[in-house]
């Protein structure tokens, strides 16, 4: 009979929550100060608000790579959030890999869709 319990307790997926939750708050700091940031320019600018405008934003070069890293934060941020809930709910193996591996797909769509729209301006 095998001891749950004590000091020969076997530990599974060490720490892997802890970089998880790392990886969650610190993206979302990332994503916050960037729309704090865009609002912040976004207020700046007086009159309507249309494509020139916007392409003026996003035209220097360090808020092009700063929008980049913030697609990439967010892409990461997802797939955590999603991975936790297909551990959590996906229960038959294959499913949990079908679920990841969709939503894989999906992330990797959409981030370079993103970045497409983005050096487009």
């Amino acid at each position: 009979m095998a001891t749950t319990y004590g000091y020969k307790r076997t530990a599974v997926g060490a720490h892997y929550g802890w970089r998880d939750f790392l990886v969650q708050r610190i993206t979302a700091v990332l994503m916050a100060v960037f729309t704090l940031l865009l609002l912040t320019k976004v207020l700046l600018v007086s009159g309507p608000i249309g494509y020139d405008t916007w392409a003026g934003i996003f035209a220097p070069q360090w808020m092009k790579a700063l929008t980049f890293a913030v697609i990439v934060a967010l892409i990461w941020h997802a797939w955590v959030g999603a991975c936790s809930i297909w551990y959590d709910y996906g229960k038959p193996a294959g499913m949990r890999l079908l679920l990841q591996a969709v939503t894989a797909i999906w992330l990797i769509a959409c981030g370079g869709w993103a970045v497409q729209v983005l050096w487009r301006l």
